[in-house]
């Protein structure tokens, strides 16, 4: 299978034990009606535990794979106390079904007399939940609302959703992949200290990492029909200098590979990296 495609259905269906009969000629789309919408109560037995379902686990999972995935954020949407809420990510996290992402980002008081600007004294520093099996993030994601259609055979809404937001679903696993990348890429030489994504009171960025000799590298995925261009670069420097963050090194992946004038700069501190560098690299 072609890792475009491998990424694609990895995006719906992984972490799914039972076997399933898949046609690889089908497009995405088709696969999904064909799984989702004509044998919806087949899928939906492999969520598990089943009391995943029911709520407030319901709400709280529903919450993750439609937002940013903030912890506070995510007990706000799903209308939890902080003190229910943070029992039920706990189980969550115990089972396997979530994992927490812990913030980097620095304290806004750097002393216990430094006094905060007006806006800034209700910012809270918030960890994020993320899926561990990306199959639960898109039933929580994009199926479960649909329930009531998809249990009578009715897709037409459901599907409709699937294609105007397939494109979050699958940019989160092609980003954590480009992160895997950046920490292979990197192993012989100067093995990467810390890395994956970063959120700030400013902005987020798809990767932050920091090589063994404390080199910053800020990353930007793009998993486009597309070639990225020169733009994508000066959005990105615009960002870190907002929030800013100095970088050394900017890091570029892209699903269509890059413009000639990107590929035509001579910049040693810019690194572009595309599909064919995912194949080498990680598979």
């Amino acid at each position: 299978m072609p890792l475009e495609c491998a990424i694609e259905y990895f995006s719906i269906l992984g972490g799914i034990e039972e076997h399933i009969e898949l046609d690889f000629f089908e497009s995405v789309t088709a696969m999904v009606e064909s799984n989702f919408v004509h044998n919806f109560t087949a899928f939906q037995q492999m969520v598990s535990p089943s009391y995943l379902l029911e709520s407030p686990y319901r709400e709280v999972l529903t919450a993750v794979a439609r937002g940013d995935g903030k912890y506070y954020s995510v007990l706000r949407k799903a209308r939890l106390s902080e003190g229910v809420g943070e029992r039920i990510i706990d189980e969550l996290v115990s089972l396997g079904v979530l994992r927490i992402e812990l913030s980097r980002e620095q304290p806004l008081k750097t002393h216990p007399k430094h006094k905060l600007k007006k806006e800034l004294r209700h910012y809270r520093i918030q960890d994020k939940l993320r899926f561990v099996m990306p199959f639960l993030r898109f039933w929580f994601g994009f199926v479960t609302y649909y329930k009531e259609d998809l249990l009578q055979g009715k897709g037409n809404t459901f599907l409709e959703n699937f294609k105007s937001n397939y494109e979050r679903l699958r940019t989160l696993v092609y980003e954590q992949l480009c992160d895997d990348l950046l920490v292979e890429y990197y192993a012989a030489t100067t093995p990467l200290l810390s890395h994956g994504s970063y959120w700030n009171q400013y902005s987020e960025f798809d990767i932050l990492a920091v090589t063994s000799n404390k080199k910053l590298i800020l990353g930007e995925c793009k998993y486009k029909d597309r070639k990225v261009c020169k733009n994508e670069l000066n959005k990105l420097r615009a960002k870190a200098e907002q929030s800013g963050i100095r970088a050394d090194i900017y890091a570029l992946f892209s699903k269509d590979g890059f413009s000639n004038e990107l590929l035509g700069m001579q910049d040693e501190n810019l690194l572009l990296f595309d599909l064919n560098d995912l194949q080498r690299f990680c598979v």
